[in-house]
């Protein structure tokens, strides 16, 4: 038995009816690791009489099959009282390796620090269903966009977590638990990368319902990109200019930004857009939307958003009043009591074009620069 690590670890193996395969890949683990957690799931066929064999792992018993993010989770909860660091997750399928352990906690020593690392698999080789691949396309689009990570692969279930950082609440029981908890691990700054691992498609028994999971999945990435849009990026943009000096984060993230001049002007003139639009409570999910969409620069483009900070905001109401009656007829702006509701109409008008006019400027003057500067 071999553990080659410093850290305090163990390998938590979620099982539900997998009587085939479940003894071969206890047996591979073992010669690596005697800390073994198995959770069987509600399993209904020889799963108990097969662990009986495995004496010297810790098996936890689910009498009601309750999906694999409940399983995972007890397994996690019962590996943090116990004092381990980390975890290593790997299906009882046949799917994975259990040969490629080594390989994930040597990465771990490499990073020194806490890591999530997910064992990528080469969705190309033959033998592996399209649906699986597209389905993990669908996954690294959207963990992409609601993270800022590129992976090549978010789906596999052989991991290693880091067990004491990752958030302590999760909302999700079944397949979408593995989502959550690694978009929610790197919203709190925890690094995820890929591993490389070899991977077995052929005669694996899989409890992946395709309509039912996958809608399961969409709606956890529906309110996720919701939070991110409207927390996250908020969250990170403030927090990025809290740690530096204002003309600092302006020298980093606008006048040294790797994007092309008219790539942050239009990133500018969007932000602009965006934070005098007459769309109230919608504006920092539109420009991270519609940056996201564009391929702009999103922190350009929501710090420019911020002309709507509330000492603005007066000016931006009223010159909009003002410019949306001089469009359209309307009743007369008495500056001392300003009612919008009275004046509705020509706000939105007036906002409307008093955004595209501001906006454009923004823009040329900064292509202007920027273009400037290209050339200094």
């Amino acid at each position: 038995m071999r553990e080659p690590s410093s850290y305090r670890w163990c390998v938590i193996v979620p099982t539900y009816n997998n009587e085939r395969t479940l003894a071969n890949i206890l047996e591979r683990i073992l010669v690596y690791t005697h800390e073994v957690i198995v959770i069987n799931d509600g399993s209904t066929d020889r799963t108990r009489e097969i662990l009986q064999n495995f004496p010297q792992i810790t098996v936890l018993h689910q009498e009601k099959n309750s999906g694999k993010g409940a399983a995972l989770r007890k397994g996690f909860t019962y590996a943090l009282e116990n004092g381990y660091e980390y975890a290593i997750t790997i299906d009882s399928d046949g799917q994975h390796f259990p040969e490629d352990i080594p390989n994930f906690l040597q990465r771990l020593e490499e990073k020194g620090e806490p890591v999530l690392l997910i064992g990528a698999r080469n969705m190309s080789q033959e033998g592996i269903p399209r649906r699986s691949s597209f389905g993990n396309k669908f996954s690294n689009f959207w963990f992409w966009f609601e993270t800022g990570i590129r992976l090549e692969d978010t789906q596999s279930g052989f991991r290693l977590y880091p067990l004491s950082e990752m958030p302590k609440k999760y909302y999700t029981p079944k397949f979408e638990f593995e989502i959550e908890s690694i978009v929610r691990s790197a919203w709190k700054g925890i690094p995820v990368e890929n591993i490389p691992v070899q991977v077995h498609y052929q005669d694996r028994v899989s409890h992946f319902r395709p309509v039912r999971d996958f809608a399961r999945i969409s709606v956890l990435n529906t309110i996720l990109v919701t939070c991110t849009l409207l927390y996250i990026k908020p969250r990170d943009f403030f927090r990025n200019l809290k740690k530096k000096e204002l003309k600092q984060f302006i020298k980093e993230e606008i006048l040294e930004s790797s994007a092309p001049p008219h790539v942050k002007a239009l990133s500018m003139a969007l932000g602009v857009f965006w934070g005098i639009v007459p769309l109230w409570g919608f504006q920092t999910l539109g420009v991270i939307g519609s940056a996201y969409a564009l391929r702009l620069n999103k922190m350009i483009a929501f710090g420019f958003s911020n002309i709507s900070l509330p000492p603005f905001i007066p000016i931006i109401i009223l010159a909009s009043i003002k410019l949306g009656t001089w469009l359209i007829t309307g009743p007369e702006v008495n500056e001392g009591t300003l009612e919008i509701e009275k004046h509705l109409v020509q706000y939105i008008v007036g906002g409307s074009v008093l955004a595209l006019v501001m906006s454009s400027i923004t823009g040329i003057l900064g292509y202007i620069f920027f273009r400037s500067k290209v050339h200094a």
